[in-house]
Protein backbone atom coordinates (compact mmCIF):
# COMPACT_ATOMS: atom_id res chain seq x y z
CA UNK A 1 0.00 0.00 0.00
CA UNK A 2 2.81 2.35 -0.96
CA UNK A 3 4.35 4.72 1.55
CA UNK A 4 1.24 4.91 3.71
CA UNK A 5 1.97 5.09 7.44
CA UNK A 6 0.16 2.94 9.98
CA UNK A 7 -2.39 5.65 10.79
CA UNK A 8 -3.44 6.19 7.21
CA UNK A 9 -3.51 2.45 6.57
CA UNK A 10 -5.80 1.76 9.53
CA UNK A 11 -8.15 4.56 8.47
CA UNK A 12 -8.31 3.13 4.94
CA UNK A 13 -8.92 -0.45 6.13
CA UNK A 14 -11.67 0.72 8.45
CA UNK A 15 -13.45 3.09 6.07
CA UNK A 16 -13.31 0.56 3.23
CA UNK A 17 -15.48 -1.64 5.40
CA UNK A 18 -17.73 1.18 6.56
CA UNK A 19 -16.82 0.53 10.20
CA UNK A 20 -16.61 2.91 13.13
CA UNK A 21 -13.59 2.96 15.42
CA UNK A 22 -15.71 1.27 18.08
CA UNK A 23 -16.60 -1.51 15.61
CA UNK A 24 -12.90 -2.17 15.07
CA UNK A 25 -12.42 -2.29 18.85
CA UNK A 26 -15.35 -4.71 19.22
CA UNK A 27 -13.94 -7.01 16.52
CA UNK A 28 -10.53 -6.89 18.21
CA UNK A 29 -12.04 -7.68 21.62
CA UNK A 30 -13.93 -10.64 20.15
CA UNK A 31 -10.59 -12.14 19.07
CA UNK A 32 -9.00 -11.42 22.46
CA UNK A 33 -11.99 -12.71 24.39
CA UNK A 34 -11.89 -9.69 26.71
CA UNK A 35 -12.36 -5.91 26.68
CA UNK A 36 -8.82 -5.13 25.53
CA UNK A 37 -9.47 -2.12 23.28
CA UNK A 38 -11.83 0.85 22.99
CA UNK A 39 -12.79 2.95 20.00
CA UNK A 40 -10.74 5.78 21.49
CA UNK A 41 -7.61 3.63 21.43
CA UNK A 42 -8.20 2.74 17.77
CA UNK A 43 -8.45 6.48 17.10
CA UNK A 44 -5.07 7.00 18.75
CA UNK A 45 -3.52 4.43 16.42
CA UNK A 46 -5.12 6.17 13.44
CA UNK A 47 -3.74 9.56 14.53
CA UNK A 48 -0.39 7.90 15.27
CA UNK A 49 -0.57 9.28 18.80
CA UNK A 50 0.48 5.69 19.54
CA UNK A 51 2.10 3.07 17.31
CA UNK A 52 0.54 -0.40 17.76
CA UNK A 53 3.05 -2.92 19.10
CA UNK A 54 3.64 -6.26 17.27
CA UNK A 55 1.14 -8.14 19.47
CA UNK A 56 -1.56 -5.59 18.70
CA UNK A 57 -0.68 -5.51 14.99
CA UNK A 58 -1.14 -9.27 14.80
CA UNK A 59 -4.71 -8.99 16.06
CA UNK A 60 -5.50 -5.92 13.94
CA UNK A 61 -4.33 -7.86 10.87
CA UNK A 62 -6.80 -10.64 11.76
CA UNK A 63 -9.58 -8.09 12.26
CA UNK A 64 -9.06 -6.63 8.78
CA UNK A 65 -8.13 -9.92 7.09
CA UNK A 66 -4.71 -8.76 5.85
CA UNK A 67 -1.19 -10.08 6.25
CA UNK A 68 0.51 -8.71 9.35
CA UNK A 69 3.50 -7.79 7.17
CA UNK A 70 1.32 -5.08 5.59
CA UNK A 71 0.87 -3.43 8.98
CA UNK A 72 4.55 -3.92 9.84
CA UNK A 73 5.63 -2.09 6.67
CA UNK A 74 3.24 0.78 7.46
CA UNK A 75 4.71 1.03 10.98
CA UNK A 76 8.20 1.22 9.47
CA UNK A 77 7.05 4.11 7.28
CA UNK A 78 5.60 5.96 10.26
CA UNK A 79 8.71 5.45 12.36
CA UNK A 80 10.96 6.62 9.55
CA UNK A 81 8.96 9.85 9.36
CA UNK A 82 9.24 10.35 13.09
CA UNK A 83 12.96 9.64 13.02
CA UNK A 84 13.95 11.88 10.08
CA UNK A 85 15.60 10.92 6.80
CA UNK A 86 17.60 8.05 8.26
CA UNK A 87 17.43 5.70 11.21
CA UNK A 88 19.39 8.13 13.29
CA UNK A 89 17.64 11.23 12.05
CA UNK A 90 20.90 12.55 10.58
CA UNK A 91 20.84 15.23 7.91
CA UNK A 92 21.67 14.23 4.30
CA UNK A 93 23.27 17.61 3.58
CA UNK A 94 27.06 17.47 2.97
CA UNK A 95 29.16 18.46 5.99
CA UNK A 96 31.00 21.74 6.10
CA UNK A 97 34.73 21.30 6.74
CA UNK A 98 35.83 23.22 9.83
CA UNK A 99 39.09 25.11 10.06
CA UNK A 100 42.00 23.36 11.74
CA UNK A 101 41.92 25.75 14.68
CA UNK A 102 38.27 24.98 15.34
CA UNK A 103 38.39 21.20 14.99
CA UNK A 104 38.62 20.48 18.72
CA UNK A 105 35.71 22.75 19.60
CA UNK A 106 33.55 21.34 16.80
CA UNK A 107 34.28 17.75 17.84
CA UNK A 108 33.41 18.56 21.44
CA UNK A 109 30.20 20.22 20.30
CA UNK A 110 29.27 17.14 18.26
CA UNK A 111 29.99 14.93 21.26
CA UNK A 112 27.56 16.98 23.34
CA UNK A 113 24.92 16.54 20.66
CA UNK A 114 25.54 12.79 20.55
CA UNK A 115 25.26 12.59 24.34
CA UNK A 116 21.88 14.28 24.21
CA UNK A 117 20.69 11.87 21.49
CA UNK A 118 21.67 8.95 23.72
CA UNK A 119 19.85 10.62 26.63
CA UNK A 120 16.68 10.81 24.53
CA UNK A 121 17.02 7.14 23.62
CA UNK A 122 17.27 6.07 27.27
CA UNK A 123 13.58 5.51 27.89
CA UNK A 124 12.23 3.36 30.68
CA UNK A 125 8.86 2.75 29.02
CA UNK A 126 7.84 1.95 25.47
CA UNK A 127 4.47 1.33 23.79
CA UNK A 128 4.35 -2.26 25.00
CA UNK A 129 5.01 -1.36 28.65
CA UNK A 130 2.27 1.28 28.63
CA UNK A 131 -0.18 -0.95 26.78
CA UNK A 132 0.35 -3.80 29.26
CA UNK A 133 -0.14 -1.42 32.19
CA UNK A 134 -3.40 -0.16 30.70
CA UNK A 135 -4.59 -3.75 30.17
CA UNK A 136 -3.78 -4.60 33.80
CA UNK A 137 -5.68 -1.53 35.03
CA UNK A 138 -8.73 -2.45 32.93
CA UNK A 139 -8.66 -6.01 34.29
CA UNK A 140 -8.42 -4.86 37.91
CA UNK A 141 -11.15 -2.27 37.43
CA UNK A 142 -13.53 -4.92 36.15
CA UNK A 143 -12.92 -7.68 38.69
CA UNK A 144 -12.76 -5.21 41.60
CA UNK A 145 -16.54 -5.07 41.95
CA UNK A 146 -16.95 -8.84 42.35
CA UNK A 147 -13.74 -10.27 43.81
CA UNK A 148 -12.41 -10.30 47.39
CA UNK A 149 -10.44 -7.15 48.00
CA UNK A 150 -7.39 -8.77 49.59
CA UNK A 151 -6.32 -10.57 46.43
CA UNK A 152 -6.54 -7.32 44.42
CA UNK A 153 -5.13 -4.78 46.87
CA UNK A 154 -1.56 -6.08 46.62
CA UNK A 155 -1.56 -5.91 42.82
CA UNK A 156 -3.16 -2.47 42.76
CA UNK A 157 -0.41 -1.15 45.02
CA UNK A 158 2.34 -2.87 43.03
CA UNK A 159 1.14 -1.47 39.72
CA UNK A 160 0.55 1.99 41.18
CA UNK A 161 4.05 2.16 42.65
CA UNK A 162 5.43 0.87 39.34
CA UNK A 163 3.63 3.62 37.42
CA UNK A 164 5.05 6.23 39.80
CA UNK A 165 8.55 4.86 39.24
CA UNK A 166 8.15 4.91 35.46
CA UNK A 167 6.99 8.53 35.60
CA UNK A 168 10.13 9.44 37.55
CA UNK A 169 12.16 8.17 34.58
CA UNK A 170 12.07 9.13 30.91
CA UNK A 171 9.70 8.29 28.10
CA UNK A 172 8.24 9.98 25.07
CA UNK A 173 5.63 12.69 25.79
CA UNK A 174 2.67 10.63 24.58
CA UNK A 175 3.74 7.73 26.81
CA UNK A 176 4.13 10.11 29.74
CA UNK A 177 0.53 11.20 29.25
CA UNK A 178 -0.66 7.59 29.12
CA UNK A 179 1.31 6.75 32.27
CA UNK A 180 -0.28 9.67 34.11
CA UNK A 181 -3.74 8.40 33.14
CA UNK A 182 -2.86 4.87 34.32
CA UNK A 183 -1.43 6.27 37.57
CA UNK A 184 -4.61 8.30 38.08
CA UNK A 185 -6.75 5.19 37.68
CA UNK A 186 -4.57 3.15 40.02
CA UNK A 187 -4.76 5.90 42.66
CA UNK A 188 -8.53 5.87 42.14
CA UNK A 189 -8.58 2.13 42.81
CA UNK A 190 -6.47 2.72 45.93
CA UNK A 191 -8.97 5.35 47.08
CA UNK A 192 -11.77 2.81 46.73
CA UNK A 193 -9.80 0.28 48.76
CA UNK A 194 -9.63 2.82 51.59
CA UNK A 195 -13.34 3.61 51.20
CA UNK A 196 -14.06 -0.10 51.63
CA UNK A 197 -12.16 -0.10 54.88
CA UNK A 198 -13.69 3.13 56.17
CA UNK A 199 -10.34 4.96 56.09
CA UNK A 200 -11.68 8.17 54.59
CA UNK A 201 -8.59 10.32 55.21
CA UNK A 202 -6.39 7.91 53.25
CA UNK A 203 -9.06 7.68 50.56
CA UNK A 204 -8.99 11.47 50.24
CA UNK A 205 -5.19 11.44 49.90
CA UNK A 206 -5.30 8.87 47.09
CA UNK A 207 -8.09 10.84 45.42
CA UNK A 208 -6.03 14.05 45.47
CA UNK A 209 -3.10 12.24 43.83
CA UNK A 210 -5.47 10.71 41.28
CA UNK A 211 -6.70 14.19 40.43
CA UNK A 212 -3.15 15.56 40.16
CA UNK A 213 -2.24 12.78 37.71
CA UNK A 214 -5.43 13.36 35.71
CA UNK A 215 -4.65 17.08 35.50
CA UNK A 216 -1.08 16.33 34.34
CA UNK A 217 -2.57 14.19 31.57
CA UNK A 218 -5.37 16.63 30.76
CA UNK A 219 -7.86 13.74 30.96
CA UNK A 220 -11.38 15.15 31.39
CA UNK A 221 -12.94 11.75 32.02
CA UNK A 222 -10.67 10.97 34.96
CA UNK A 223 -11.03 14.50 36.35
CA UNK A 224 -14.81 13.96 36.42
CA UNK A 225 -14.45 10.44 37.86
CA UNK A 226 -12.20 11.63 40.68
CA UNK A 227 -14.83 14.22 41.62
CA UNK A 228 -17.24 11.30 41.99
CA UNK A 229 -14.82 9.60 44.40
CA UNK A 230 -14.41 12.80 46.37
CA UNK A 231 -18.19 13.15 46.49
CA UNK A 232 -18.41 9.62 47.92
CA UNK A 233 -15.85 10.46 50.60
CA UNK A 234 -17.77 13.59 51.59
CA UNK A 235 -21.03 11.62 51.67
CA UNK A 236 -19.71 8.91 53.98
CA UNK A 237 -18.17 11.51 56.31
CA UNK A 238 -21.55 13.21 56.70
CA UNK A 239 -20.77 16.25 54.52
CA UNK A 240 -23.85 15.87 52.32
CA UNK A 241 -23.96 19.38 50.87
CA UNK A 242 -20.25 19.16 50.05
CA UNK A 243 -20.87 15.78 48.41
CA UNK A 244 -23.54 17.36 46.21
CA UNK A 245 -21.26 20.27 45.28
CA UNK A 246 -18.41 17.94 44.33
CA UNK A 247 -20.73 15.90 42.12
CA UNK A 248 -21.98 19.09 40.48
CA UNK A 249 -18.37 20.20 39.89
CA UNK A 250 -17.60 16.91 38.20
CA UNK A 251 -20.46 17.42 35.79
CA UNK A 252 -18.72 20.53 34.43
CA UNK A 253 -16.01 18.38 32.82
CA UNK A 254 -16.55 17.42 29.20
CA UNK A 255 -16.39 13.66 29.60
CA UNK A 256 -18.02 10.91 27.57
CA UNK A 257 -19.50 7.63 28.75
CA UNK A 258 -21.59 7.05 31.86
CA UNK A 259 -19.81 9.46 34.20
CA UNK A 260 -22.57 12.08 33.81
CA UNK A 261 -25.15 9.60 35.07
CA UNK A 262 -22.88 8.64 37.97
CA UNK A 263 -22.33 12.22 39.08
CA UNK A 264 -26.03 13.14 38.83
CA UNK A 265 -26.92 10.02 40.84
CA UNK A 266 -24.39 10.93 43.53
CA UNK A 267 -25.77 14.45 43.63
CA UNK A 268 -29.32 13.13 43.98
CA UNK A 269 -28.44 10.86 46.90
CA UNK A 270 -26.55 13.60 48.73
CA UNK A 271 -29.31 16.18 48.21
CA UNK A 272 -31.95 13.73 49.40
CA UNK A 273 -30.09 13.07 52.65
CA UNK A 274 -29.49 16.82 53.07
CA UNK A 275 -33.26 17.42 52.85
CA UNK A 276 -33.44 18.98 49.38
CA UNK A 277 -36.18 16.72 48.06
CA UNK A 278 -36.93 18.72 44.92
CA UNK A 279 -33.25 18.94 44.04
CA UNK A 280 -32.83 15.21 44.55
CA UNK A 281 -35.73 14.32 42.25
CA UNK A 282 -34.43 16.76 39.62
CA UNK A 283 -30.93 15.22 39.82
CA UNK A 284 -32.40 11.72 39.38
CA UNK A 285 -34.08 12.94 36.21
CA UNK A 286 -30.75 14.42 35.08
CA UNK A 287 -29.09 11.05 35.66
CA UNK A 288 -31.60 9.33 33.41
CA UNK A 289 -31.21 11.96 30.70
CA UNK A 290 -27.43 11.63 30.88
CA UNK A 291 -27.66 7.89 30.35
CA UNK A 292 -30.02 8.25 27.41
CA UNK A 293 -27.74 10.84 25.80
CA UNK A 294 -24.57 8.88 26.60
CA UNK A 295 -22.10 9.63 23.77
CA UNK A 296 -20.20 6.40 23.28
CA UNK A 297 -18.72 3.75 25.53
CA UNK A 298 -16.79 3.94 28.79
CA UNK A 299 -13.05 3.93 28.25
CA UNK A 300 -12.42 1.40 31.03
CA UNK A 301 -14.94 -1.14 32.40
CA UNK A 302 -15.83 -2.16 35.94
CA UNK A 303 -15.25 0.38 38.66
CA UNK A 304 -14.72 3.18 36.13
CA UNK A 305 -18.06 2.51 34.44
CA UNK A 306 -21.54 3.13 35.82
CA UNK A 307 -23.87 0.31 34.77
CA UNK A 308 -27.63 0.75 34.75
CA UNK A 309 -27.87 -1.66 37.70
CA UNK A 310 -25.80 0.66 39.87
CA UNK A 311 -27.85 3.66 38.78
CA UNK A 312 -31.03 1.89 39.91
CA UNK A 313 -29.34 1.04 43.23
CA UNK A 314 -28.49 4.72 43.80
CA UNK A 315 -32.01 5.74 42.81
CA UNK A 316 -33.44 3.37 45.39
CA UNK A 317 -31.38 4.93 48.18
CA UNK A 318 -32.30 8.43 47.01
CA UNK A 319 -36.04 7.77 46.84
CA UNK A 320 -35.98 6.31 50.37
CA UNK A 321 -34.28 9.47 51.64
CA UNK A 322 -36.80 11.69 49.84
CA UNK A 323 -39.58 9.88 51.73
CA UNK A 324 -43.32 9.57 51.28
CA UNK A 325 -45.18 6.38 50.38
CA UNK A 326 -45.01 6.99 46.62
CA UNK A 327 -41.26 7.52 46.71
CA UNK A 328 -40.81 4.49 48.97
CA UNK A 329 -42.63 2.39 46.38
CA UNK A 330 -40.33 3.81 43.70
CA UNK A 331 -37.37 2.91 45.88
CA UNK A 332 -38.55 -0.69 46.13
CA UNK A 333 -38.96 -0.93 42.34
CA UNK A 334 -35.52 0.63 41.76
CA UNK A 335 -33.72 -1.63 44.24
CA UNK A 336 -35.49 -4.70 42.90
CA UNK A 337 -34.49 -3.73 39.35
CA UNK A 338 -30.87 -3.24 40.43
CA UNK A 339 -30.79 -6.73 41.93
CA UNK A 340 -32.36 -8.28 38.83
CA UNK A 341 -29.88 -6.56 36.50
CA UNK A 342 -26.88 -7.55 38.59
CA UNK A 343 -28.09 -11.15 38.81
CA UNK A 344 -28.34 -11.35 35.02
CA UNK A 345 -24.87 -9.85 34.46
CA UNK A 346 -21.66 -11.82 34.00
CA UNK A 347 -19.99 -12.93 37.22
CA UNK A 348 -17.21 -10.31 37.05
CA UNK A 349 -19.83 -7.54 36.70
CA UNK A 350 -21.95 -8.58 39.70
CA UNK A 351 -21.11 -5.97 42.31
CA UNK A 352 -21.29 -7.63 45.72
CA UNK A 353 -21.40 -4.29 47.53
CA UNK A 354 -24.27 -2.96 45.41
CA UNK A 355 -26.21 -6.20 45.86
CA UNK A 356 -25.87 -5.79 49.63
CA UNK A 357 -26.95 -2.15 49.43
CA UNK A 358 -29.95 -2.88 47.22
CA UNK A 359 -31.16 -5.65 49.55
CA UNK A 360 -30.84 -3.34 52.57
CA UNK A 361 -32.79 -0.65 50.70
CA UNK A 362 -35.48 -3.18 49.81
CA UNK A 363 -35.70 -4.22 53.44
CA UNK A 364 -35.98 -0.62 54.61
CA UNK A 365 -38.62 0.09 51.98
CA UNK A 366 -40.77 -2.76 53.26
CA UNK A 367 -40.15 -1.59 56.82
CA UNK A 368 -41.39 1.93 56.00
CA UNK A 369 -44.54 0.36 54.55
CA UNK A 370 -45.07 -1.60 57.78
CA UNK A 371 -44.20 -5.00 56.27
CA UNK A 372 -41.91 -6.75 58.78
CA UNK A 373 -42.14 -10.08 56.95
CA UNK A 374 -40.94 -8.40 53.76
CA UNK A 375 -38.16 -6.67 55.68
CA UNK A 376 -36.89 -9.94 57.10
CA UNK A 377 -37.10 -11.69 53.74
CA UNK A 378 -35.12 -8.97 51.97
CA UNK A 379 -32.40 -9.02 54.63
CA UNK A 380 -31.87 -12.75 54.22
CA UNK A 381 -29.26 -12.30 51.46
CA UNK A 382 -27.22 -9.92 53.61
CA UNK A 383 -27.50 -11.69 56.94
CA UNK A 384 -26.61 -15.06 55.43
CA UNK A 385 -23.50 -13.71 53.67
CA UNK A 386 -19.99 -13.79 55.20
CA UNK A 387 -19.63 -10.65 57.36
CA UNK A 388 -16.03 -10.12 56.17
CA UNK A 389 -17.36 -9.30 52.69
CA UNK A 390 -19.22 -6.24 53.95
CA UNK A 391 -17.77 -2.76 53.52
CA UNK A 392 -17.84 0.00 56.10
CA UNK A 393 -20.77 1.60 54.30
CA UNK A 394 -22.85 -1.60 54.48
CA UNK A 395 -22.11 -1.90 58.20
CA UNK A 396 -23.42 1.64 58.68
CA UNK A 397 -26.58 0.84 56.73
CA UNK A 398 -27.23 -2.25 58.83
CA UNK A 399 -26.65 -0.34 62.06
CA UNK A 400 -29.05 2.43 61.00
CA UNK A 401 -31.72 -0.11 60.06
CA UNK A 402 -31.33 -1.77 63.46
CA UNK A 403 -31.97 1.58 65.15
CA UNK A 404 -35.14 2.05 63.11
CA UNK A 405 -36.41 -1.36 64.25
CA UNK A 406 -36.19 -0.19 67.86
CA UNK A 407 -38.66 2.62 67.18
CA UNK A 408 -41.90 2.90 69.17
CA UNK A 409 -44.04 2.23 66.09
CA UNK A 410 -43.09 -1.44 66.28
CA UNK A 411 -44.30 -1.69 69.87
CA UNK A 412 -41.56 -4.04 70.95
CA UNK A 413 -42.78 -6.69 68.51
CA UNK A 414 -40.87 -9.95 68.96
CA UNK A 415 -40.13 -10.16 65.23
CA UNK A 416 -38.65 -6.65 65.18
CA UNK A 417 -36.54 -7.35 68.29
CA UNK A 418 -35.22 -10.61 66.85
CA UNK A 419 -34.36 -8.98 63.53
CA UNK A 420 -32.65 -6.08 65.32
CA UNK A 421 -30.46 -8.51 67.26
CA UNK A 422 -29.45 -10.29 64.05
CA UNK A 423 -28.56 -6.98 62.42
CA UNK A 424 -26.48 -5.88 65.40
CA UNK A 425 -24.68 -9.21 65.54
CA UNK A 426 -23.81 -9.09 61.83
CA UNK A 427 -22.70 -5.47 62.03
CA UNK A 428 -20.38 -6.24 64.97
CA UNK A 429 -18.82 -9.20 63.15
CA UNK A 430 -18.39 -7.19 59.94
CA UNK A 431 -16.81 -4.26 61.78
CA UNK A 432 -14.31 -6.49 63.63
CA UNK A 433 -10.75 -6.75 62.28
CA UNK A 434 -10.55 -9.68 59.90
CA UNK A 435 -7.92 -11.24 57.65
CA UNK A 436 -10.09 -10.53 54.62
CA UNK A 437 -11.01 -6.89 53.91
CA UNK A 438 -14.56 -6.19 52.73
CA UNK A 439 -16.01 -5.61 49.30
CA UNK A 440 -16.42 -2.36 47.41
CA UNK A 441 -18.21 0.69 48.81
CA UNK A 442 -21.59 1.81 47.56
Amino acid sequence: MGDTGIGGLLVRLRTDRGWTQQRVADEYNALEGRAAKTGKEIGRYEREARIPVPYTRKHLAQVFGVDVAVLDRAVAVSKSRLGGDSATGASTAPPVAPSRSGVGAVLADAAMSADFARFIAQRNADEFVVEQLEADVARLARVYVSHPLLELHVEIKRLRDGAFELLRGRQRPRQTTDLYVAASRLCGLSAHVCLDLGDYDSAATHARTARACAEAAGHEGMLAWVRAVQSLIAYWTGQYEQAARLAQAGRHHRASGTIGARLASLEARALAIAGDRAGAVAALADAQRSREAMPGHDEVPGLFAFPAAKQFAYAGTSYLAVGGREHVRRAIVSADTAIRLYRSAEDDDQSVGDLFAAHVDLARGHLLLGDLDGTEAMLGFVLESPPERMSASIVRRLTALGRELSGPQYGGAAQAAHLRERLQHTAVLAASPAPHPPELPT
